[in-house]
Protein backbone atom coordinates (compact mmCIF):
# COMPACT_ATOMS: atom_id res chain seq x y z
CA UNK A 1 0.00 0.00 0.00
CA UNK A 2 1.18 3.28 -0.93
CA UNK A 3 2.08 5.91 2.28
CA UNK A 4 -0.45 8.07 -0.22
CA UNK A 5 -3.12 5.70 0.46
CA UNK A 6 -6.26 7.48 2.08
CA UNK A 7 -4.57 11.12 1.90
CA UNK A 8 -6.64 13.84 0.00
CA UNK A 9 -4.56 14.88 -3.10
CA UNK A 10 -5.30 18.80 -4.61
CA UNK A 11 -4.07 18.54 -7.57
CA UNK A 12 -3.59 22.14 -9.80
CA UNK A 13 -3.16 22.06 -13.24
CA UNK A 14 -1.89 25.18 -15.40
CA UNK A 15 -1.81 26.00 -19.09
CA UNK A 16 1.45 24.01 -20.23
CA UNK A 17 1.46 21.26 -23.01
CA UNK A 18 2.70 19.26 -20.26
CA UNK A 19 -0.91 19.19 -19.29
CA UNK A 20 -2.19 16.09 -21.16
CA UNK A 21 -0.40 13.57 -19.05
CA UNK A 22 -2.69 14.91 -15.82
CA UNK A 23 -4.96 12.21 -16.38
CA UNK A 24 -2.14 9.65 -16.12
CA UNK A 25 -1.52 11.27 -13.29
CA UNK A 26 -4.79 11.35 -11.86
CA UNK A 27 -4.94 7.79 -12.40
CA UNK A 28 -1.71 6.95 -10.75
CA UNK A 29 -3.29 9.07 -7.70
CA UNK A 30 -6.16 6.78 -7.23
CA UNK A 31 -4.34 3.49 -7.90
CA UNK A 32 -2.40 4.67 -5.26
CA UNK A 33 -5.59 4.79 -3.12
CA UNK A 34 -5.67 8.46 -2.52
CA UNK A 35 -8.69 11.14 -2.55
CA UNK A 36 -8.16 13.21 -5.61
CA UNK A 37 -9.51 16.91 -6.22
CA UNK A 38 -8.42 19.22 -9.25
CA UNK A 39 -8.65 22.73 -9.84
CA UNK A 40 -7.49 24.09 -13.18
CA UNK A 41 -6.66 27.30 -14.42
CA UNK A 42 -9.10 28.73 -16.89
CA UNK A 43 -6.48 28.76 -19.98
CA UNK A 44 -5.43 24.99 -18.95
CA UNK A 45 -8.61 23.64 -20.58
CA UNK A 46 -7.94 24.05 -23.57
CA UNK A 47 -4.49 21.40 -22.93
CA UNK A 48 -7.28 18.58 -21.42
CA UNK A 49 -10.68 18.26 -20.81
CA UNK A 50 -12.32 19.35 -17.45
CA UNK A 51 -14.56 16.22 -18.30
CA UNK A 52 -11.89 13.68 -18.29
CA UNK A 53 -9.77 14.81 -15.35
CA UNK A 54 -13.68 15.02 -13.74
CA UNK A 55 -14.13 11.71 -14.73
CA UNK A 56 -10.97 9.92 -14.01
CA UNK A 57 -10.88 11.97 -10.27
CA UNK A 58 -14.58 10.87 -9.59
CA UNK A 59 -14.97 14.55 -8.42
CA UNK A 60 -16.25 17.97 -10.08
CA UNK A 61 -13.26 19.94 -11.22
CA UNK A 62 -13.16 23.46 -10.65
CA UNK A 63 -11.44 26.25 -12.58
CA UNK A 64 -13.32 29.49 -11.32
CA UNK A 65 -15.07 30.92 -8.58
CA UNK A 66 -18.49 29.98 -9.11
CA UNK A 67 -20.25 27.51 -11.12
CA UNK A 68 -23.09 29.44 -13.19
CA UNK A 69 -25.71 26.95 -13.12
CA UNK A 70 -29.61 27.83 -14.31
CA UNK A 71 -28.64 31.72 -13.27
CA UNK A 72 -27.90 30.36 -9.78
CA UNK A 73 -24.23 30.85 -8.61
CA UNK A 74 -22.33 28.19 -7.21
CA UNK A 75 -19.41 29.32 -4.86
CA UNK A 76 -16.01 27.13 -5.13
CA UNK A 77 -14.64 27.73 -1.68
CA UNK A 78 -11.28 27.95 -2.53
CA UNK A 79 -10.23 27.93 1.30
CA UNK A 80 -11.84 24.37 1.99
CA UNK A 81 -10.25 23.12 -1.17
CA UNK A 82 -6.84 24.24 0.59
CA UNK A 83 -7.92 22.84 4.31
CA UNK A 84 -9.12 19.94 2.41
CA UNK A 85 -5.87 18.71 1.33
CA UNK A 86 -2.78 16.42 2.73
CA UNK A 87 -1.10 17.58 -0.26
CA UNK A 88 -1.14 19.94 -3.20
CA UNK A 89 0.99 18.90 -6.51
CA UNK A 90 0.96 21.69 -9.05
CA UNK A 91 1.53 19.82 -12.48
CA UNK A 92 1.76 21.31 -15.02
CA UNK A 93 3.49 24.42 -13.25
CA UNK A 94 4.25 27.00 -16.16
CA UNK A 95 6.86 30.33 -15.88
CA UNK A 96 3.86 32.48 -15.23
CA UNK A 97 1.77 30.71 -12.66
CA UNK A 98 5.17 30.47 -10.89
CA UNK A 99 6.10 33.57 -10.72
CA UNK A 100 2.30 34.56 -9.81
CA UNK A 101 2.52 31.96 -6.62
CA UNK A 102 5.96 33.29 -5.44
CA UNK A 103 4.81 37.05 -5.56
CA UNK A 104 1.77 36.73 -4.32
CA UNK A 105 -0.32 37.34 -6.93
CA UNK A 106 -3.89 35.89 -7.21
CA UNK A 107 -5.99 36.23 -10.16
CA UNK A 108 -7.65 32.52 -10.80
CA UNK A 109 -9.21 30.27 -8.28
CA UNK A 110 -5.83 27.66 -8.54
CA UNK A 111 -3.73 30.67 -7.30
CA UNK A 112 -6.76 31.31 -4.44
CA UNK A 113 -6.29 28.07 -3.23
CA UNK A 114 -2.46 27.72 -3.50
CA UNK A 115 -2.64 30.85 -0.55
CA UNK A 116 -5.21 29.10 1.07
CA UNK A 117 -3.46 26.05 1.80
CA UNK A 118 -1.81 24.61 4.75
CA UNK A 119 -0.09 21.34 3.58
CA UNK A 120 2.62 20.46 1.73
CA UNK A 121 2.86 21.96 -1.58
CA UNK A 122 5.13 20.50 -4.61
CA UNK A 123 5.25 21.85 -8.08
CA UNK A 124 6.43 20.27 -11.82
CA UNK A 125 8.08 22.93 -13.59
CA UNK A 126 6.97 22.76 -17.32
CA UNK A 127 8.17 24.93 -19.80
CA UNK A 128 10.61 25.65 -23.06
CA UNK A 129 14.59 25.42 -22.30
CA UNK A 130 15.21 29.36 -22.20
CA UNK A 131 12.02 30.04 -20.29
CA UNK A 132 13.76 27.19 -17.63
CA UNK A 133 17.13 28.88 -18.17
CA UNK A 134 15.42 32.67 -17.19
CA UNK A 135 17.16 34.32 -14.17
CA UNK A 136 13.01 35.53 -13.13
CA UNK A 137 12.32 31.69 -13.04
CA UNK A 138 15.19 30.73 -11.17
CA UNK A 139 14.30 33.40 -8.59
CA UNK A 140 11.15 31.84 -8.71
CA UNK A 141 12.58 28.49 -7.57
CA UNK A 142 14.43 29.89 -5.41
CA UNK A 143 11.63 32.11 -3.22
CA UNK A 144 8.90 28.73 -3.50
CA UNK A 145 11.70 27.06 -2.10
CA UNK A 146 11.95 29.66 0.83
CA UNK A 147 8.27 29.32 1.59
CA UNK A 148 8.80 25.21 1.60
CA UNK A 149 7.48 24.09 -1.67
CA UNK A 150 9.33 21.49 -2.78
CA UNK A 151 10.20 21.46 -6.58
CA UNK A 152 9.75 17.99 -8.51
CA UNK A 153 13.26 18.00 -11.08
CA UNK A 154 12.33 18.19 -14.24
CA UNK A 155 13.72 16.53 -17.31
CA UNK A 156 15.88 17.02 -20.55
CA UNK A 157 14.48 15.83 -23.73
CA UNK A 158 12.72 17.07 -27.03
CA UNK A 159 10.51 20.24 -25.72
CA UNK A 160 7.35 21.44 -27.64
CA UNK A 161 9.70 24.00 -29.53
CA UNK A 162 11.44 21.92 -30.80
CA UNK A 163 14.14 22.92 -28.67
CA UNK A 164 16.40 19.63 -26.85
CA UNK A 165 17.11 20.22 -23.21
CA UNK A 166 15.87 20.76 -19.27
CA UNK A 167 11.97 21.89 -18.87
CA UNK A 168 9.72 18.78 -19.68
CA UNK A 169 7.51 18.12 -16.47
CA UNK A 170 8.45 14.78 -14.95
CA UNK A 171 6.56 11.61 -15.84
CA UNK A 172 3.72 10.90 -13.93
CA UNK A 173 5.08 7.89 -12.29
CA UNK A 174 8.18 9.77 -11.61
CA UNK A 175 6.38 12.88 -10.08
CA UNK A 176 4.40 9.85 -7.75
CA UNK A 177 7.36 8.26 -6.60
CA UNK A 178 9.18 11.40 -5.97
CA UNK A 179 5.96 12.65 -3.52
CA UNK A 180 5.99 9.17 -2.06
CA UNK A 181 9.94 9.10 -1.03
CA UNK A 182 9.88 13.10 -0.02
CA UNK A 183 7.03 11.91 2.52
CA UNK A 184 8.31 9.01 3.66
CA UNK A 185 12.15 10.70 4.31
CA UNK A 186 10.18 13.22 6.21
CA UNK A 187 8.11 10.68 8.86
CA UNK A 188 9.81 10.47 11.95
CA UNK A 189 10.28 6.47 11.90
CA UNK A 190 11.54 6.48 8.45
CA UNK A 191 14.54 3.81 8.69
CA UNK A 192 13.13 2.62 11.47
CA UNK A 193 12.39 -1.20 12.46
CA UNK A 194 9.35 -1.85 14.67
CA UNK A 195 8.35 -5.49 16.24
CA UNK A 196 4.84 -5.97 17.36
CA UNK A 197 2.50 -8.74 18.70
CA UNK A 198 -1.56 -9.10 18.15
CA UNK A 199 -3.89 -11.43 18.97
CA UNK A 200 -4.00 -14.49 21.65
CA UNK A 201 -2.43 -18.21 21.19
CA UNK A 202 -4.12 -20.82 21.37
CA UNK A 203 -2.47 -23.80 23.17
CA UNK A 204 -3.33 -27.10 21.59
CA UNK A 205 -5.58 -29.92 23.96
CA UNK A 206 -5.88 -32.33 21.39
CA UNK A 207 -6.11 -31.80 17.68
CA UNK A 208 -9.98 -30.19 18.26
CA UNK A 209 -9.68 -28.06 21.04
CA UNK A 210 -7.35 -25.74 22.65
CA UNK A 211 -6.96 -23.00 25.55
CA UNK A 212 -6.89 -19.49 24.22
CA UNK A 213 -8.50 -16.19 25.52
CA UNK A 214 -10.76 -13.93 23.65
CA UNK A 215 -8.13 -11.12 22.33
CA UNK A 216 -9.16 -10.25 18.73
CA UNK A 217 -5.80 -8.80 17.38
CA UNK A 218 -7.42 -5.49 17.11
CA UNK A 219 -5.23 -3.60 19.20
CA UNK A 220 -1.83 -4.57 17.46
CA UNK A 221 -2.57 -4.47 14.13
CA UNK A 222 -4.20 -0.41 14.67
CA UNK A 223 -0.50 -0.20 16.17
CA UNK A 224 1.38 -2.24 13.61
CA UNK A 225 -0.72 0.93 11.11
CA UNK A 226 0.17 3.73 13.41
CA UNK A 227 4.20 2.47 13.31
CA UNK A 228 3.99 2.35 9.46
CA UNK A 229 1.81 5.16 8.84
CA UNK A 230 5.05 6.89 10.66
CA UNK A 231 7.43 5.27 8.27
CA UNK A 232 8.42 2.27 10.00
CA UNK A 233 9.45 -1.14 8.65
CA UNK A 234 6.61 -2.98 10.64
CA UNK A 235 6.84 -7.17 11.49
CA UNK A 236 3.87 -7.89 12.91
CA UNK A 237 3.87 -11.54 14.66
CA UNK A 238 -0.04 -12.25 15.04
CA UNK A 239 -2.15 -15.26 16.79
CA UNK A 240 -4.92 -16.40 15.37
CA UNK A 241 -6.55 -13.45 14.44
CA UNK A 242 -9.29 -12.34 11.66
CA UNK A 243 -7.59 -9.10 11.41
CA UNK A 244 -5.93 -8.44 8.28
CA UNK A 245 -3.71 -5.58 6.77
CA UNK A 246 -2.08 -4.09 3.28
CA UNK A 247 -0.06 -1.73 4.43
CA UNK A 248 2.91 -2.43 2.47
CA UNK A 249 5.48 -1.50 5.35
CA UNK A 250 3.63 -4.12 7.17
CA UNK A 251 5.21 -7.84 7.06
CA UNK A 252 2.33 -10.06 8.91
CA UNK A 253 3.91 -13.28 10.45
CA UNK A 254 0.84 -16.04 11.59
CA UNK A 255 1.78 -18.01 14.57
CA UNK A 256 -0.50 -19.99 16.60
CA UNK A 257 1.06 -20.93 19.86
CA UNK A 258 2.87 -19.08 22.51
CA UNK A 259 6.46 -21.23 21.85
CA UNK A 260 5.78 -20.17 17.82
CA UNK A 261 4.88 -16.59 19.32
CA UNK A 262 8.52 -16.80 21.44
CA UNK A 263 10.23 -18.09 18.43
CA UNK A 264 9.08 -15.90 15.80
CA UNK A 265 10.31 -12.62 17.86
CA UNK A 266 13.44 -14.11 19.08
CA UNK A 267 14.20 -14.35 15.53
CA UNK A 268 13.67 -10.64 14.48
CA UNK A 269 13.71 -8.85 17.91
CA UNK A 270 17.91 -7.99 17.23
CA UNK A 271 17.28 -6.27 14.23
CA UNK A 272 14.16 -3.69 15.50
CA UNK A 273 14.46 -0.49 17.32
CA UNK A 274 11.33 -0.84 19.29
CA UNK A 275 9.34 -3.90 20.12
CA UNK A 276 5.90 -3.66 21.49
CA UNK A 277 4.22 -6.45 22.40
CA UNK A 278 0.27 -6.47 22.44
CA UNK A 279 -0.27 -9.73 22.14
CA UNK A 280 -2.50 -11.43 24.85
CA UNK A 281 -0.11 -14.26 25.43
CA UNK A 282 -1.13 -17.64 26.93
CA UNK A 283 0.34 -17.92 30.59
CA UNK A 284 0.24 -21.91 30.62
CA UNK A 285 -0.48 -24.71 28.54
CA UNK A 286 -1.38 -28.38 28.45
CA UNK A 287 1.41 -30.35 29.57
CA UNK A 288 0.21 -33.19 27.42
CA UNK A 289 -1.19 -32.77 23.88
CA UNK A 290 -3.53 -35.77 23.03
CA UNK A 291 -2.66 -36.93 19.36
CA UNK A 292 -6.44 -37.63 18.79
CA UNK A 293 -9.79 -36.30 19.96
CA UNK A 294 -9.99 -36.87 23.51
CA UNK A 295 -13.57 -38.90 24.19
CA UNK A 296 -16.34 -37.79 26.18
CA UNK A 297 -16.79 -40.55 29.13
CA UNK A 298 -16.41 -39.17 32.86
CA UNK A 299 -18.15 -36.90 34.65
CA UNK A 300 -15.16 -34.66 35.26
CA UNK A 301 -11.69 -33.97 33.14
CA UNK A 302 -8.34 -32.63 34.83
CA UNK A 303 -5.36 -31.07 32.42
CA UNK A 304 -2.25 -30.38 33.87
CA UNK A 305 -0.98 -27.23 32.45
CA UNK A 306 2.81 -26.28 32.36
CA UNK A 307 4.18 -22.22 31.85
CA UNK A 308 4.89 -21.22 28.77
CA UNK A 309 8.02 -18.97 28.14
CA UNK A 310 7.59 -15.44 29.01
CA UNK A 311 8.12 -13.73 25.97
CA UNK A 312 8.20 -9.95 27.33
CA UNK A 313 10.68 -11.35 30.21
CA UNK A 314 13.28 -12.95 27.99
CA UNK A 315 13.02 -9.75 25.82
CA UNK A 316 13.89 -7.73 28.07
CA UNK A 317 17.07 -9.58 29.45
CA UNK A 318 18.76 -9.67 26.52
CA UNK A 319 17.55 -6.00 24.91
CA UNK A 320 20.58 -3.84 24.20
CA UNK A 321 19.47 -0.39 22.23
CA UNK A 322 15.62 -1.53 21.87
CA UNK A 323 12.94 0.30 23.21
CA UNK A 324 10.98 -2.62 24.91
CA UNK A 325 6.50 -1.71 25.71
CA UNK A 326 4.33 -4.45 27.03
CA UNK A 327 0.93 -4.20 27.67
CA UNK A 328 -1.14 -4.96 30.93
CA UNK A 329 -4.48 -6.06 31.28
CA UNK A 330 -5.65 -5.74 34.86
CA UNK A 331 -8.84 -6.51 37.10
CA UNK A 332 -7.08 -4.90 40.24
CA UNK A 333 -4.55 -3.35 41.81
CA UNK A 334 -3.91 -1.77 38.23
CA UNK A 335 -1.06 0.57 39.15
CA UNK A 336 0.68 -1.89 41.26
CA UNK A 337 0.85 -5.12 39.03
CA UNK A 338 1.71 -3.07 35.79
CA UNK A 339 4.49 -1.03 38.00
CA UNK A 340 5.48 -4.48 39.48
CA UNK A 341 6.00 -5.66 35.26
CA UNK A 342 7.57 -2.56 34.00
CA UNK A 343 10.41 -2.81 36.39
CA UNK A 344 10.57 -6.89 36.43
CA UNK A 345 10.70 -7.12 32.58
CA UNK A 346 13.02 -4.46 32.19
CA UNK A 347 10.54 -2.04 30.06
CA UNK A 348 10.62 1.19 28.95
CA UNK A 349 7.13 1.68 28.79
CA UNK A 350 3.76 -0.41 29.72
CA UNK A 351 0.64 0.59 28.40
CA UNK A 352 -2.21 -0.60 31.42
CA UNK A 353 -5.81 -0.96 30.24
CA UNK A 354 -8.68 -2.43 32.83
CA UNK A 355 -11.50 -4.67 32.38
CA UNK A 356 -13.12 -2.80 34.93
CA UNK A 357 -13.53 0.09 32.74
CA UNK A 358 -15.92 0.01 30.03
CA UNK A 359 -15.58 -0.07 26.85
CA UNK A 360 -11.90 -1.02 27.48
CA UNK A 361 -10.14 -4.66 26.94
CA UNK A 362 -10.91 -7.55 24.90
CA UNK A 363 -13.27 -7.50 21.43
CA UNK A 364 -14.33 -4.20 21.53
CA UNK A 365 -13.15 -1.28 18.79
CA UNK A 366 -12.41 0.59 21.99
CA UNK A 367 -9.28 0.97 24.85
CA UNK A 368 -9.25 3.02 27.68
CA UNK A 369 -5.31 3.10 28.72
CA UNK A 370 -2.55 4.67 31.00
CA UNK A 371 0.99 5.03 29.87
CA UNK A 372 3.78 4.27 32.67
CA UNK A 373 7.09 5.27 31.68
CA UNK A 374 10.72 3.82 33.12
CA UNK A 375 10.80 6.75 35.35
CA UNK A 376 7.02 6.12 36.81
CA UNK A 377 5.33 9.23 35.09
CA UNK A 378 2.10 8.28 34.78
CA UNK A 379 -0.21 9.64 31.58
CA UNK A 380 -3.69 8.92 31.53
CA UNK A 381 -6.15 8.75 28.48
CA UNK A 382 -9.80 9.07 28.21
CA UNK A 383 -11.75 6.28 26.33
CA UNK A 384 -10.85 6.39 22.63
CA UNK A 385 -10.78 4.06 19.36
CA UNK A 386 -8.40 1.74 19.12
CA UNK A 387 -6.98 3.55 16.12
CA UNK A 388 -6.55 6.71 18.19
CA UNK A 389 -4.96 4.88 20.99
CA UNK A 390 -2.38 3.34 19.11
CA UNK A 391 -1.40 6.83 17.51
CA UNK A 392 -0.98 8.08 21.23
CA UNK A 393 1.07 4.94 22.17
CA UNK A 394 3.32 5.93 19.37
CA UNK A 395 3.58 9.57 19.88
CA UNK A 396 4.79 8.53 23.23
CA UNK A 397 7.52 6.55 22.15
CA UNK A 398 8.41 9.29 19.66
CA UNK A 399 8.35 11.62 22.43
CA UNK A 400 10.38 8.92 25.05
CA UNK A 401 13.01 8.26 22.19
CA UNK A 402 13.10 11.76 20.46
CA UNK A 403 12.82 9.99 17.08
Amino acid sequence: MSILSGKNILLGITAGIAAYKTASLVRLFIKAGANVKVVMTPASKDFITPLTLSTLSKNPVHSSFTNEDDDNAVWNNHVELGLWADVFIIAPATANTLSKMANGTCDNLLLATYLSAKCPVYFAPAMDLDMYKHESTKNSFDKLASFGNVMIPVTSGELASGLVGKGRMAEPEDIVTFIEHDILGKLPLYGKRVLITAGPTYEAIDPVRFIGNHSSGKMGFEIAKAAANLGAEVVLVSGPSYQTTNHSFIDVKRVVSAQQMYDEVHKHFESVDIAILSAAVADYRPKNVADKKIKKKEATFTIALEKTKDILKSLGDVKKDQFLVGFALETNNELEHAKGKLQSKNLDLIVLNSLNDKGAGFGGSTNKVTFITASHDIISHELKSKAEVAKDLMQQILKQTHA
